[in-house]
Order: C-alpha cells, then structure tokens, then sequence
C-alpha cells in the first residue's frame, strides 16, 4: 500500500470574542468603507508580483511534498491497525478522487490534482450557480478560499457588489484580506480573484477588527457526502480559518457553509457521521455545476479554535495563532491546551507584504462536459504549464 501510494502521486470554547458591530447584511460595511477607498492606490504601488507568485508556488511544493509523506504513513498505518490513527481512512478516499479527475481529464490545472484541492471541468458553472442562491444573493460578506477551483466564486462576489474576505494561503504571512469592487480598477478584477491580486489589492483584517459579520463561507473540497460530511486536502486550514472566524464572533452555527465540486466529487456512499473528527466543518450546501443539494446536516459544526488539537508545530507557522493564543492566555491567566506533535513542511516567511472508508467516488460516470479533450486544463495529464502560468492562474 505504502509504495502504490506514493508512486502513484509522485510527479503529479474560549474568552469572549469579538464584537459584531452594529452594521446589518444588505450594505456596504461601514469598517470597510473607509479601507477600501484608502488602500487600492497604497497597497498596491510597488507590489512585486512575480516575486509573489515564486514564493507561493515553492512553499505550495514544499507543503505538497510534506503532504505526500503523511499520507503514505498514515495509510500504511491505517491498512496495518485501521483506527489506529484519528482520520487516516479520508486518504483512500481523496486519492482514489484525485486518481478519477485525472484519469477521466476531469481535472483542470493546476495538475496533478492530488494534494490541492482540485480543480475541475466547468468550476466556473458552479460558481454561477452558487451565486443564484437566495443566501449568496442576501449576502454582503462572503469568505471564500484562496484555491483554483474557487477563483470564479470570488470573481461572482466581487462583480455582484460583495465584500469578498479570503485568508492568506495557508495562514503564512497573515490571517485574511477584504476586498470590494472598489479595491481595485474595473479592468482588474480578474487579476483580484487571484492570490497574489488579493495581496496585492487586498486590506488586512486582524483578530481585534470590530464590526465583522460573515454571511456565507465557501470551501473547496475534495469529496463530500450528501449529509454534508466534507474531506479537504488533508491539511486543516478551513477548519482553522472557520474556528478563528467563530471565535471572532463574525460567523455562528447559523452561517451556511458551501461548497463547489464536480458532480464526480458527491460521493455515492454517505460517509457515516460517527467517523467524522471533532474539527471538521460539514456543509450546508454543495453546489456543482449540473444541481444544489442541501444536506440538512446534523454534524455539528466547531463552536471556535480546538487548541488541544493543534499540535505545537503547526501554530509554530501561524503567526496569527500564535499572537491569538498569547493574547487569551494573558487575558484568562491559564495556558491553553495543546495538541500531539507532529512533522511538518518548513514554510519560510515570505519577505514584505505580503474505521470504513464510508464512500467511494462516481466510477465510470464521465458528464458530456468532460468528455471533450477541449475542456481540459493545462497541457496534459500530470504536467501542466509553466510556473509562471500557474502562478497567473491562481
């Protein structure tokens, strides 16, 4: 298992938050306002973005090359003791999904899919079906994550008048940008769908910004069942993101959370809730390109930060944990919790701004729209464009 795992993928509840303000849904946020009209011109003069783009792209190697070791060993584990290590069964499924994008050129570059949350044929007729839902058109904020598939979501929050919030990658440099329309010119906004537009144009939100409310969150997935059981990458950055958001008091359990996937990506099998963990955050909403689904889930949702889950090595790379962490051990006098060690990638600090499985894929079903060599990414299976290509994509 151990050596088919990896030659196949080679190559390829805390103190008081936040105070929510008094500014209500259907407006310009009135903490918003004032940054975007100041930051569009400032933040932008001078922003390398190719240097940007360089950096992202190799700590992106190093996380996937990390992440290819924990899954090795936590397959291998799981095939030798099943149980024996919390969530390793998710990697068989998130593999044989990634090996089915790829394998039915369902995927779009970025390529290979696996360890990314993965892109798709047609994401960008999911996201205007996203943006037709009564939720996303009563919203004013929307989080949405920074990854590929997304990048039509964010351009739809944008050009519909929203606020798009969007974290940095991997919480590296900071904790999340806004932008309006008004961050940017209108000739611009594609390139302010993209990580590097987003840091570029972007207004840095921090831990203490008062008057915060999020309407929606949308993720990117790698599988998810109908009863709203998600699988990501395997790295815990939504789950992350949403229990800062919880602790800020910008979102509640109320908030719905969406995702957009390839009709491929609903699995035929419904994961059983029993084997979900304490941090992972299900869906209310998975929207494809071809439906809507509403799984009316019962998972519970994380009520904020799950400290005693986060292992010292990670916050060790999350500057805002760490600030975050720091203030609330200084507020209540008591050290937090903390999580097992583990191994983790180095992720250098950019300079500047900056039991069962529970499921299987949709086998053998190929949608009209996948079928067409036309519809796929990059340049082929497995190899793609250029760094420079991807790095404009994103």
């Amino acid at each position: 298992m151990q050596a088919a795992y990896s030659s196949s993928i080679r190559g390829r509840q805390l103190p008081t938050p936040g105070q929510q303000g008094s500014c209500k849904p259907k407006r310009q946020h009135c903490w918003m306002q004032a940054r975007s009209n100041s930051s569009s011109s400032s933040s932008s003069t001078g922003f390398d973005t190719a240097s940007y783009d360089a950096e992202r792209l190799k700590l992106d190697e190093q996380a996937r090359s990390a992440m290819v070791s924990k899954a090795v060993a936590e397959s291998a584990a799981e095939v030798a003791a099943p149980g024996s290590k919390e969530g390793a069964w998710k990697w068989a499924i998130r593999k044989k999904m990634w090996d089915y994008m790829e394998e039915n050129d369902i995927a779009r570059f970025p390529r290979p899919v696996h360890h990314r949350i993965p892109n798709f044929v047609d994401a960008e007729k999911a996201a205007a079906r996203l943006a037709q839902l009564p939720e996303f058109k009563a919203a004013a904020v929307v989080k949405v994550n920074p990854d590929t598939p997304q990048k039509m979501v964010r351009f739809e929050v944008l050009s519909s008048g929203k606020t798009l919030l969007t974290p940095q990658p991997r919480l590296r440099t900071g904790f999340f940008s806004t932008l309006t329309a008004a961050s940017f010119e209108s000739n611009a906004i594609m390139e302010a769908c993209t990580s590097a537009g987003v840091a570029k144009y972007g207004s840095p939100v921090g831990l203490q910004q008062q008057g915060l409310k999020v309407d929606m969150i949308v993720v990117g997935s790698s599988a998810v069942s109908r009863n709203g059981a998600r699988l990501g990458k395997g790295e815990g950055f939504a789950e992350l993101e949403y229990g800062i958001l919880r602790w800020m008091g910008a979102i509640d359990e109320n908030t719905p959370v969406v995702c957009t996937i390839h009709d491929c990506q609903l699995l035929e099998e419904e994961i059983d809730p029993a084997q979900m963990l304490e941090h992972d955050v299900p869906v209310d909403i998975i929207v494809t390109p071809t439906q809507v689904i509403r799984t009316n889930s019962a998972l519970p949702k994380p009520a904020g930060i799950l400290w005693h889950k986060l292992s010292p090595q990670k916050l060790a790379q999350i500057r805002v944990l760490q600030q975050l962490k720091r203030q609330i051990e200084e507020q209540t006098g008591q050290p937090l919790p903390s999580g097992p060690d583990e191994v983790l990638p180095p992720l250098a600090e950019r300079k500047g701004r900056g039991g069962k499985a529970g499921g299987r894929g949709r086998g053998g079903r190929r949608s009209s729209s996948s079928s067409s060599s036309s519809s796929r990414g990059g340049s082929g299976r497995g190899g793609g464009r250029s760094s420079g290509a991807q790095a404009a994509s994103q």
